[in-house]
């Protein structure tokens, strides 16, 4: 293997943990050495991939949105109707929000605001327009309200996003994000389902990999 290939997987596996360390920790609170010390590494080998922490967070930043894009991607893919890709969305953000850091949002804002525009953007892009499909695929297998109107479904539901990411704001503290998603999820599948997709629904949350979710 070329060393420039070895040194791009050597690149994302540091920058893959040190993203790690920030979602279970909080970026504000750790240092550089911080990270070098709990990813076993000399600072100065931490700095041969990135410039800064500024830099550092805004890598890993990048990375998580890429593998959300192709994870969520492989998820419709897969997915037998709606309700089914639905769900699949559902179980993979609801497994990065559990042990997400009750600061990092806040931290990421005030502090990174060149990577909080990253996840504005991937918001308004990605996610907006995976919830537009995802609507009208339902609409268009009979599982999801013929009356719905998927642009303003759509919006709603990315006024809920915006809502969950401020949560202490819109609905006090000590609220877990997993929790909120969860109640976000289930509200938005209940007004969007008819009897069909509502039964589906409760056919796939019968399965061993959906229990957790509790939707039904």
């Amino acid at each position: 293997m070329k060393e420039k290939e070895v040194d791009n997987e050597k690149l994302v596996q540091v920058v893959a943990s040190a993203l790690e360390l920030f979602m279970n920790y909080g970026v504000k609170s750790l240092t550089m050495a911080d990270v070098a010390s709990k990813l076993g590494i000399s600072k100065k080998t931490l700095y041969q991939f990135v410039k800064d922490k500024k830099d550092l967070v805004n890598k890993g930043m990048l990375f998580c949105l890429e593998e959300e894009q192709q994870v969520l991607g492989q998820v419709t893919a897969d997915s037998e109707n709606a309700i089914d890709e639905l769900i699949g969305f559902t179980r993979f953000v609801n497994s990065r929000l559990k042990d997400l850091h009750a600061s990092v949002i806040f931290d990421i804002q005030k502090y990174h605001p060149e990577c909080w525009s990253m996840i504005e953007s991937h918001k308004k892009d990605f996610v907006r327009n995976s919830i537009l499909l995802n609507t009208k695929r339902g609409i268009e297998e009979g599982l999801y309200r013929k009356n719905l109107n998927p642009e303003i479904v759509t919006s709603l539901y990315m006024l809920m996003m915006d809502g969950m990411f401020n949560s202490d704001q819109n609905f006090g503290k000590g609220i877990r994000l997993e929790d909120l998603h969860l109640e976000m999820i289930r509200y938005h599948v209940r007004g969007i389902a008819n009897d069909k997709g509502i039964l589906q629904l409760k056919n796939l949350l019968n399965k061993d990999e959906n229990n957790h979710l509790k939707l039904d």
